[in-house]
């Protein structure tokens, strides 16, 4: 997609980097990643009206560490280093950077020397940052000047106000840093000179037009699964295109309570979106019977998908595009500062598609992430239950069937998950989760019910609190809520006696249980 504006990031390793880009879009103002070695002719190609230097885990005096081409700083173009992005601005333009400085993690006292500073209007004389850095500077290139310290760095912010280069020793973007949003929007706006604009509304009609532009009189197929990507996906490619997109929505037999109704109730009544509907789920289930290896249930159910999918693409033999959801931080990671040996992620279930039906990709939201997508979803007007679902892994139920799936196993399993999202939602918890299920384990316990003795399954919830999935805490639901549910669970499924909640972090445990 064409940006007339945009911020250009690079890449310098930093776990925090994604975070800039989000925080940069959520003022208005369109910023892309890109690794740090990018060619500097690749740089005046895009034209960026600011490059920001994120931070990373190396020294600069490292043998291996990742330097920009320095000519970045002679393109005029207003520079900003966060961190490891401050230390190359000084190590590149001459100078010095500290190995055996005191180290600094966490929460800082920023003192503002130079209020006047554009990267500083409008935040208070001392405030709180968030500090991670080993190194530390000790001189300023010729034409700097400190604009802030901190009790443990002198040198916390540096300027070069004649040059528009700026550099923070802190890190702007994390939440920690409660005015961090205000230091990137002083550099968008009054360094940048950015007019803004990045927004839902805009990018729908870009996309759009670039749809209509690309397909022309071509049809486009598209793997609705139901899930918040394919979904907006959908609407967005029939708002473009209208009956030029067909979806195809294969039950697997291992959705949620009553998922697959609900897709084709939703996309062919109320959108009038074609939708063929395949009720596969005898043909999975056969295909997993015996299996109980995870990895081997996926690459089944993977391959499988495939098949089922590429039958039922023959009705449209015409077919030259296949509509992906793929999201930018999949993109990102082939092109990240690891380089392109990182793979990227197969979005969903269909990797290997385009390849195998010879058809041609196409992926508006390559540049979004997750919360960008749901806001387009909410400017074309798909209902919050959709875009607000919490994350369903592609194998389904699969994954939280522990042990061998069946179609009764699962049938238990969809029952205690629907009374448990029910209650999540009644008790108004559902949109403060970042994610919540239930597993049924392949062990059973003893009981008893009324006065007879029972050996039934094991039911685990499981709930977290995440930004990003990255790293995860459990939810700390009230005990009346969990009661409720396990009260409900024992008493209307048949086949669960036991209900237990996991209180494991990320990590080290992983969210899902598989």
């Amino acid at each position: 997609m064409t940006h007339a504006e945009r911020i250009l990031i690079l890449d310098f390793g930093s776990q925090y980097t994604q975070l800039i880009a989000r925080k940069v879009r959520e003022c208005g103002v369109y910023a892309e990643i890109h690794p740090f070695n990018i060619p500097l002719d690749k740089i005046r190609e895009m034209s960026p009206v600011g490059i920001i230097l994120s931070g990373g885990p190396s020294s600069v005096y490292g043998e291996d560490a990742p330097h920009s081409d320095p000519g970045i700083f002679d393109l005029g173009t207003p520079i900003l280093g966060i961190c490891y992005g401050l230390q190359l601005i000084a190590y590149q333009l001459g100078g010095a950077v500290d190995r055996s400085a005191k180290r600094e993690f966490g929460r800082a006292h920023l003192q503002v020397d130079r209020a006047d500073s554009p990267l500083f209007i409008g935040l208070p004389d001392q405030s709180v940052v968030w500090m991670s850095h080993g190194d530390s500077l000790t001189e300023i290139p010729s034409g700097f000047e400190v604009i802030a310290h901190t009790a443990n760095a002198p040198i916390c912010a540096v300027a070069n106000e004649s040059r528009s280069i700026y550099g923070v020793q802190f890190h702007p973007e994390v939440h920690h840093t409660p005015n961090g949003v205000q230091v990137l929007k002083n550099f968008v706006y009054g360094v940048c000179g950015a007019a803004g604009g990045w927004n839902a509304t805009a990018f729908i009609e870009e996309a759009k037009r670039e749809i209509r532009e690309s397909v022309g009189n071509g049809r486009v197929i598209c793997a609705l699964s139901g899930g918040v990507d394919s979904s907006v996906l959908a609407v967005l490619l029939h708002q473009a295109i209208g009956d030029q997109v067909h979806c195809i929505h294969i039950d697997n037999g291992l959705m949620r309570l009553g998922e697959s109704q609900q897709v084709v109730e939703m996309f062919r009544e109320r959108y009038h979106i074609s939708l063929d509907f395949v009720d596969a789920s005898e043909l999975f289930l056969s295909r997993l019977a015996g299996v109980t290896d995870p990895e081997r249930k996926r690459k089944i159910i993977g391959t499988t998908f495939i098949e089922v999918f590429e039958e039922e693409a023959k009705k449209f033999a015409d077919a030259e595009w296949l509509g992906q959801g793929t999201l930018y931080p999949d993109v990102i990671e082939s092109v990240s500062f690891k380089g392109p040996s990182v793979t990227i992620k197969t979005h969903h279930n269909v990797g290997g598609l385009p390849e195998r039906m010879k058809l041609k990709l196409i992926e508006p939201f390559r540049e979004l992430f997750k919360d960008e997508v749901r806001a387009v979803g909410t400017e074309l007007g798909l209902p919050d239950e959709f875009l607000y679902r919490h994350p369903f892994p592609g194998p389904g139920l699969a994954v939280r069937v522990l042990g061998e799936v069946t179609r009764q196993r699962c049938d238990i399993l969809r029952q205690a998950d629907a009374i448990f999202m029910a209650e999540l939602h009644r008790s108004n918890l559902y949109r403060e989760i970042w994610q919540a299920f239930s597993v049924l384990l392949p062990i059973s316990s003893v009981g008893v019910m009324g006065d007879e003795r029972t050996y039934e399954n094991v039911c685990a919830l499981r709930a977290v609190t995440s930004t990003d999935g990255m790293t995860a805490d459990w939810a700390h639901i009230p005990y009346e809520v969990l009661a409720r549910v396990s009260n409900q669970i024992i008493n209307e499924v048949r086949g669960i006696n036991r209900v237990t909640y996991d209180i494991s972090s990320k990590p080290p445990a992983t969210i899902e249980w598989e």
